[in-house]
């Protein structure tokens, strides 16, 4: 892992978001929100402009699950991030940032 994901990781590691919202089945991760936030932190912490983040959509809100979001650059790399939910409220942690397949 480069210096610059591990730096990354553990920056974000730390931020919290409450990104709920109700869906037809139960509370849902808010697609929007969470993926602004994404691309806000990940240029701040990176240093690097992002093209895009691209979350699943109707992500349940499941402590402890995880699930990937595709981070594009606008130099053209491709990154995939984890994230993990960490509680009920939807508070989401983002614990990992590896190069896309």
């Amino acid at each position: 892992m480069s210096s610059a994901v591990t730096r990354c990781a553990v920056a974000l590691s730390l931020l919290a978001l409450a990104a709920a919202a109700a869906g037809c089945g139960g509370t849902v991760v808010d697609r929007a929100k969470l993926e602004a936030t994404m691309r806000q932190s990940l240029e701040a912490s990176l240093h690097e402009k992002i093209r895009s983040v691209e979350c699943p959509s109707d992500q349940p809100v499941d402590p402890g699950s995880t699930f990937t979001c595709d981070v594009r650059f606008t130099d053209g790399q491709r990154k995939q991030a984890t994230l993990e939910i960490r509680n009920k409220d939807a508070d989401i942690s983002i614990v990992g940032l590896k190069p896309a397949r």
